[in-house]
């Protein structure tokens, strides 16, 4: 059974984008069809809260010499810094510039397709809640 969109043109959903609006403001996921493309219009807040609940940052800390390392198991991502905070925040940095990146080019290199849900969840955060996400593994 194909999926019926809510709104099944832009021009409809664009005269009806308060309706689209208070509905998100609900908690509703509003669909949108546009060139027999169907699109979800919804709550950042839920949508941030799913990706990071489901996308596990897999952090490990570790001391080297007057160093501490920040690495993401599985990921190619590397920080270090003087302490933990440090560490994080340098690792947090990284992620951004890494969303910014994909965004640009990476999105279409297959070994970074993969990366999509965590890529949204760094565009989604503010810099408190993507070091909440790191420090407290994703829960």
């Amino acid at each position: 059974m194909p999926l019926v969109a809510d709104y099944r043109s832009f021009t409809d959903a664009r005269s009806h984008l308060k309706e689209v609006f208070d509905a998100t403001a609900r908690g509703r996921t509003v669909t949108v069809q546009r060139d027999g493309q169907l699109s979800a219009v919804m709550p950042v807040d839920r949508l941030r809260a799913y990706f990071s609940r489901t996308v596990s940052p897999r952090v490990r800390v570790t001391r080297e010499d007057d160093r501490t390392i920040a690495l993401m198991d599985g990921r190619p991502f590397v920080s270090e810094g003087t302490d933990v905070d440090g560490a994080l925040a340098d690792l947090a940095l990284s992620l951004r510039e890494y969303a910014e990146d994909w965004d640009d080019r990476l999105d279409r290199a297959p070994n970074h397709a993969g990366n999509w849900a965590l890529v949204q969840l760094i565009k989604l955060s503010t810099d408190e809640q993507l070091l909440e996400w790191l420090e407290r593994g994703g829960e």
